[in-house]
């Protein structure tokens, strides 16, 4: 049931007067502790409620990596963890999500580090002085590929800047990227991937040079795998673990590189692509009776 009467408090009419009905409930399930959430759509508050009663100060959602990062009170830390993990195992469980959290002290130190290690990046792969550096950081830029492909405008408009530096600048992005990809094909073809899996759709070489760390070196290797093997995301858990091996890892090969279970499709699909071609030509080549 559903209602959009704001009066209504949802969390009061599933505990009943006094607790009556929640009680009935835990007393079926033997003594199960049961805790009452608000659902909301918005993921931000419904995170929030799902950590009460540990006050949040922030959230930031990473929609891409399905990652959230929430920020509480140093006093807060322990409450919002709960014994064991429970609070935030459970949290991320109802959001599908994976849950960081983290004091105001270390979201502070964080954010230092990583403005810190993208202005090194831009100073070392732009050749630029580090007062330019850090004002790409704090318009917004983290990495390459956003400074190489962003509207030019977006970079002329920043202040200081005009169209012929964001020029300039968009062209030695799009030079360190494509130093990192010749770096990778190398190590691609040292470890004896085929050139026949660069050809795959959305596959590129940083992929390639992590499928032939795992052994998928050719393209009955690559066909022979199921999507989710390919690229089905880390659990929650699982995520929290990036450094756990290969053999307690569940998620897919390329988890890390944000490819939708459609583009996995799509992959698996050309590779077994030279299956059906060859069985076309064995019944061409097979003499009539």
């Amino acid at each position: 049931m559903i209602s959009h009467d704001s009066s209504i408090d949802p969390v009061g009419a599933c505990v009943g007067m006094k607790g009556s009905r929640v009680q009935a409930v835990v007393q079926e399930l033997q003594g199960e502790k049961i805790d009452i959430i608000p659902w909301s759509e918005d993921l931000a508050t419904f995170v929030v409620n799902a950590l009460q009663p540990a006050t949040v100060s922030r959230v930031v959602i990473d929609e891409e990596e399905s990652r959230i990062e929430v920020v509480v009170p140093d006093d807060q830390l322990s409450l919002a963890i709960g014994r064991r993990g429970q609070n935030v195992r459970l949290a991320s469980q109802l959001t599908g999500s994976a849950i960081d959290i983290m004091t105001e002290a270390d979201a502070s130190e964080k954010r230092q580090r990583e403005f810190v290690e993208r202005s090194e990046l831009f100073q070392k792969e732009l050749d630029v002085d580090e007062t330019l550096a850090q004002l790409l950081v704090d318009e917004g830029f983290g990495a390459l590929e956003e400074v190489a492909y962003v509207e030019l405008s977006e970079l002329s408009s920043i202040e200081g800047f005009d169209e012929e530096l964001g020029t300039e600048l968009q062209s030695r992005a799009q030079e360190a990227l494509d130093r990192r990809e010749e770096a990778s094909r190398e190590e691609r073809r040292a470890l004896g991937v085929s050139d026949e899996l660069a050809e795959m759709p959305y596959l590129t070489e940083a992929m390639l040079v992590t499928l032939g760390k795992a052994g998928i070196k050719t393209l009955d290797d690559l066909a022979d795998l199921a999507t989710d093997e390919l690229v089905q995301k880390k659990r929650p858990e699982q995520r929290r673990q990036r450094e756990s091996n290969r053999s307690e890892d569940k998620g897919g090969l390329l988890a890390d590189y944000g490819l939708s279970d459609e583009q996995g499709n799509e992959i698996i699909m050309a590779a077994r692509a030279h299956w059906f071609e060859d069985e076309g030509e064995d019944a061409v080549a097979e003499p009539s009776q």
